[in-house]
């Protein structure tokens, strides 16, 4: 009977009943594993295709999660064992998956005879990186007796292999410096979900179901009631409710639109939003915190112009620019000559949202505002295309 039959069998049919049986079964499978492992080795490749296609293939006829060698031992003789035989086939199971490591690819691979070199020789195998359980198989089947042996023993007191590491995203970068700018202004940061209700993502912040941002053609809906939300300001809304006033917090977070990839558009992004309630609040208050916030993040060179706007949440509502971080408010091809460039949304809170979050408009007033964070980013840093930030190039992004 074949290796593969008996392993198709459950230790009751195959007659095993004592301990003794079932080392005898799974030394005979270690020693065809081994062998077909040895006959690998032995025949080589004239290709590194040909080397990998033979490696993967031995390794799957073990290791494989479904129909390998390995699990069906699993199912067949460890499952199915009977209770006063499953601390012994437990034992010699674990054993085998120990052995088993020295039917990796990679193992594999560094064993096994490559393409030829220029003078028609087998190219040296690279040296072994023996695992802990491979180490531990090895000595056990004496693979490690002598020097001749195709096994070089590894020195385990040698440092390890170092690695480069790596640098914080650029997206983080910038995301937390203006956290840090706000956090030192004596706000604090709160994060909420980002697959989001219908409520708390336009009907709490006082956008009408007229309004075309709810139009799927701009909003990825999940189903009719849930969203991928569109801006972090329902984050607003859920702080209102758990802390009252007053209240001072950013909400940084990924939103998602609707919107076709292109040099200054993403599906997916970043926002951090800011909202101050208390008693007194005025736009005084808030056109002083973002001129602060903008020389700080900008430089202290930067200038800032608020101009009326439109936003269903704020009432009145402004847009804030600052002067060009390239030409300095002289006039240049980024800011279409007008030395100005557009950063980010304002306004005072509208009564509505600060009832919606459980605040009384006639004790409290607020401001908030918006910014993206990606904006911030590529004028920062001189980028020209958002992709860039989420295409995983090294090349780009250990600039940073």
């Amino acid at each position: 009977m074949s290796i593969e039959e008996k392993i198709g069998k459950t230790l009751a049919v195959l007659g095993v009943s004592d301990a003794q049986g079932v080392e005898s079964l799974f030394a005979e499978v270690r020693a065809t594993m081994e062998a077909e492992r040895q006959q690998l080795i032995a025949h080589g490749a004239s290709s590194e295709k040909e080397r990998d296609k033979a490696c993967k293939a031995l390794r799957d006829r073990w290791l494989a999660r479904k129909g390998g060698l390995v699990s069906l031992i699993d199912e067949n003789w460890l499952k199915k064992a009977a209770k006063d035989l499953k601390p012994i086939v437990g034992k010699k199971f674990n054993e085998l998956r120990g052995f088993a490591a020295c039917v990796e690819v990679e193992q594999l691979r560094a064993l096994m005879h490559g393409p030829l070199d220029d003078g028609d020789h087998p190219v040296t195998p690279p040296p072994v990186n023996v695992s802990g359980q491979m180490l531990k198989a090895a000595l056990s089947t004496q693979r490690f007796a002598s020097a001749g042996n195709e096994f070089a023993p590894t020195d385990l007191t040698l440092p390890g292999y170092s690695r480069p590491l790596g640098s914080i995203h650029p997206i983080t970068q910038v995301m937390r410096e203006i956290e840090d700018i706000f956090l030192g202004l004596g706000f604090r940061i709160e994060t909420g979900p980002e697959v989001e209700s219908v409520y708390y993502n336009f009907d709490a912040l006082n956008i009408p179901e007229s309004h075309p941002s709810r139009d799927d053609v701009d909003t990825l809906y999940v189903d009719e009631r849930t969203l991928l939300r569109t801006h972090t300001s329902p984050v607003q809304i859920r702080s209102m409710e758990n802390y009252g006033a007053p209240l001072y917090i950013v909400a940084p977070g990924k939103v998602y639109r609707h919107d076709n990839p292109d040099a200054s558009h993403s599906p997916m992004f970043h926002q951090i939003e800011g909202l101050a309630v208390d008693r007194d609040i005025t736009f005084a208050d808030l056109k002083g915190t973002l001129d602060f916030f903008a020389r700080k993040f900008f430089g202290e060179r930067i200038r800032t112009r608020f101009s009326p706007s439109y936003f269903p949440f704020t009432e009145p509502s402004g847009q804030v620019d600052i002067s060009c971080v390239i030409c300095d408010g002289q006039g240049c091809r980024t800011c279409k000559e007008s030395g100005w460039v557009e950063v980010m949304g304002c306004g005072m809170v509208h009564p509505d949202v600060l009832r919606h979050g459980g605040i009384d408009p006639e004790q409290f007033t607020g401001w908030a505002f918006g910014l993206g964070v990606e904006r911030f980013a590529m004028m920062k840093f001189g980028i020209n295309d958002i992709q860039l930030f989420y295409q995983s190039d090294v090349r780009f992004l250990e600039q940073f």
